[in-house]
Formats: C-alpha cells, sequence, structure tokens
C-alpha cells in the first residue's frame, strides 16, 4: 500500500470517485446512444458498461485488509497476498449482451429501453455534479470560518 493511497483524505477520495463516476456516466451515454444507432443492424448485440461490481470488490479488499495479517514478500516476484485493490485501478469495461435476442433479425436492443437509459444518465451526471458542487462549498465554507 502506497503512502499516496493511505493519506487520502475523505474530501480527496469522495472527490476522485464523484469524477470517475461522472467519467463512468459519460461513457455509458456513448454506448446507449451507440446502441440506439444500431438498433436497426442486423445481429448488433447491446453493449453497456459495468463499473460498480468492480469497485465494491475494490472496497470490500480495503476493508479485508485491515483485518489480516501482513505478509511480508522477500522477492518482488512473490504473489501479493494482502494488498488491497486501489480503488483507482478500476476501469469501466464494456460488456457485450449476446444471450439475448429480441427481434427476429438477432438484434436485442430495444431503444425505448435505452431512451430511458440516456435520461437515467443524464438525472445522475446532473446529481454527481451538484455532490461534487457541494463537497466544495464545504471547503470554502471551512475556510471562510
Amino acid at each position: 500500500m502506497s503512502a499516496e493511497y493511505i493519506d487520502m483524505n475523505t474530501f480527496t477520495r469522495s472527490v476522485d470517485l464523484l469524477q470517475r463516476a461522472m467519467d463512468v456516466n459519460s461513457l455509458r451515454y456513448q454506448v446507449s446512444a451507440n446502441n440506439i444507432a444500431m438498433s436497426e443492424v442486423p445481429n448488433y448485440k447491446r453493449q453497456e458498461v459495468n463499473f460498480e461490481s468492480e469497485l465494491k470488490r475494490a472496497f470490500e479488499s480495503e476493508k479485508d485488509t485491515e483485518h489480516r495479517f501482513n505478509l511480508t514478500r522477500t522477492d518482488e516476484r512473490h504473489i501479493q497476498l494482502n494488498e488491497p485493490y486501489d480503488y483507482r485501478e478500476v476501469e469501466p469495461r464494456r460488456v457485450t449482451d449476446w444471450a439475448s435476442t429480441a427481434k427476429a433479425n438477432g438484434n436485442n436492443v430495444d431503444a425505448e429501453t435505452e431512451a430511458m437509459n440516456i435520461m437515467k444518465i443524464q438525472l445522475g451526471y446532473k446529481l454527481m455534479a451538484q455532490l461534487e458542487s457541494f463537497e466544495f462549498m464545504q471547503v470554502k465554507t471551512a475556510m471562510k470560518k
């Protein structure tokens, strides 16, 4: 675990997570827009973005590490057993839904569902931007006192 990782305060971590989540939402928007654009293309399979499950794994690994024995590696080639999975290394992944088919032409995109996803993504992005603004307003308020 690096010193930078240990010293990260709550504000920095919150803002970093919000910015990463906003980036993921932008990618989700692009993926959903692409799904809509391809909704009539034969055999096209819809995609979605997976991020939260890996992020959860990273946070759980941090908690698990706190309660484990510290193991020492005598060689950097040895396997690291108790190093937490740094959430900053988690990257969003595009996942293709190969399992379903909704139309006779083999396409599985429902344009209405994708349009609803885009609305959810936009609202989520707006909420995260407001949360980030709130974080900075708290710091500004604290600095005035």
